[in-house]
């Protein structure tokens, strides 16, 4: 962060853009103030292309009006939210008249009238969110602070410019951009705004599933996302929005055996892709990569703690998760099922004899998104044993230089049997049936354990030889 002095902000705002809005506000004889988002992140020496600019009068009108003044066409207009909007030179410039918010208990959408300055920052959620810089010309870039956001800025924390339980009682989504605002800057949130929280988490069903996931997003793509996801823990939202991964909290101990708290080795996991990939959905499958845990988790004194098929159980709570938060149901989701269907196969391969048939199923099943899957795995090794973890990631460089070597030699990523259904149906005079399918499975099993090449007269041969067990011929 740096503290800009008066000078400094001027010189910031001394824009073609900030002076045109300045002389338009002052032509239509209102207060315009420059609001929010911006004025933080110039404080945080932080790009940012959306401008919320506040007058005390109409929005609509200072957006027409300014829209004129620079010679702009398109000018979008929301008049049952007293808002306007203009895109220019890459910049996203919303306006909106000074108001007061109230609201009823079942619905976060404000009751809205016209107000004076004080009274929109009085609306605002965070402090560091509430700054103001004036652009009439005879104030151009003095700073508007009344809830002291710039020390907190400079001290790192999250707070609500009023009583936090009416900020987040109003509109509950407050709650989740609270974590999210101290995930993305790495800042804290002040201790009364967590209490309230907590007290108001409840509240958080009044929000629709689009909502949520458009801050639990955000949360993923921050560079540390695991903070993210320890406040909501802390603060019991995670239980309301996320219960499948809420529910990995914890140890469970037997006969002084216990097990490691899967919650915490997932977060583990989550930085580890964080800081490898910005691939949103990779991120995804490492937060429900373990999912599947509690309900597969059992212990025998034989072998201990065990969690049995928890993948494939696994695979299956992400379709439910993804719909009912509304996330994509589409190749993304199919994509993140994939990842947690099979993270477990190349650790099981780099804990044992990394053999060229197990190599060529890998491949074959995990085709183009064979990189994210090792990139996850990789990420998944979090042992505290130091031998044992530089075990895996020798055994992980041998599998990737296999997946290589196989693939320049074997190209099995995404291929399809060089002998096709329609052909063995032509071969034999067949309509699809089940000779068919064994038939097909045997041509694709053999080119994967290496019995046979991926060429189709080699596919041919074993087909023919196979159709005479069958007696097909």
């Amino acid at each position: 962060m740096k503290l800009l002095t008066h000078d400094e902000l001027v010189a910031k705002l001394d824009t073609e853009l900030f002076r045109t809005l300045g002389r338009t506000a002052d032509a239509l004889g209102y207060e315009c103030y420059v609001i929010g988002g911006y004025v933080r992140d110039l404080f945080l020496e932080r790009p940012s292309n959306d401008i919320d600019v506040v007058v005390v009068g109409s929005g609509v009108e200072m957006g027409r009006r300014f829209a004129e003044a620079i010679g702009h066409k398109h000018l979008a207009v929301y008049a049952n939210f007293g808002t306007a909007q203009v895109k220019w030179h890459g910049m996203e410039i919303e306006f909106v008249g000074a108001r007061r918010e109230s609201y009823q208990r079942d619905s976060r959408k404000p009751i809205v009238e016209d107000g004076t300055l004080e009274d929109d920052l009085n609306r605002r959620d965070f402090t560091i969110n509430a700054l103001g810089l004036c652009l009439n010309e005879s104030r151009f870039g003095e700073l508007i602070d009344v809830f002291d956001g710039l020390y907190d800025l400079e001290d790192g924390i999250i707070r609500t410019p009023l009583d936090p339980d009416i900020t987040f009682s109003d509109d509950p989504l407050r709650m989740l951009r609270c974590v999210r605002f101290a995930t993305q800057l790495n800042f804290f949130i002040d201790d009364e705004t967590f209490d309230a929280l907590e007290r108001n988490r409840e509240r958080i069903k009044i929000i629709s599933g689009e909502r949520i996931v458009t801050e639990l997003n955000k949360i993923m793509a921050s560079p540390v996302p695991s903070k993210g996801f320890v406040d909501l823990e802390r603060c019991g939202l995670l239980a309301l929005i996320l219960p499948e991964v809420a529910v990995l909290t914890g140890r469970a101990t037997r006969n002084g055996q216990s097990h490691k708290d899967i919650f915490y080795h997932t977060l583990e996991v989550l930085d580890n892709v964080a800081r490898r990939s910005d691939n949103l959905w990779l991120r995804w499958a490492a937060l429900l990569h373990d999912v599947g845990k509690p309900r597969c988790k059992a212990y025998s004194p034989q072998l201990g703690w065990t969690f049995h098929n928890h993948n494939v159980v696994g695979e299956r709570m992400v379709s439910q998760i993804f719909r009912r938060l509304k996330l994509p149901t589409d190749e993304r989701m199919k994509y993140v099922k994939k990842l947690v269907e099979l993270h477990m196969r190349p650790i099981a391969i780099a804990d044992d004899e990394v053999t060229d048939s197990a190599v060529r199923r890998l491949l074959f099943d995990a085709g183009d998104d064979i990189d994210d899957l090792m990139t996850l795995c990789e990420s998944d090794i979090t042992s505290r044993n130091e031998l044992r973890k530089q075990r895996f990631i020798d055994n992980f460089h041998t599998v990737r230089q296999k997946l290589k070597d196989i693939e320049e030699k074997d190209r099995i990523r995404n291929f399809q049997p060089p002998v096709d259904g329609e052909e063995i149906m032509r071969t034999f005079n067949l309509t699809p049936c089940r000779e068919v399918g064994i038939l097909k499975t045997a041509i694709k099993d053999a080119i994967l354990d290496g019995q046979i090449p991926n060429e189709h007269d080699a596919a041919y041969a074993f087909m023919m030889e196979k159709a005479r067990e069958l007696k097909l011929t």
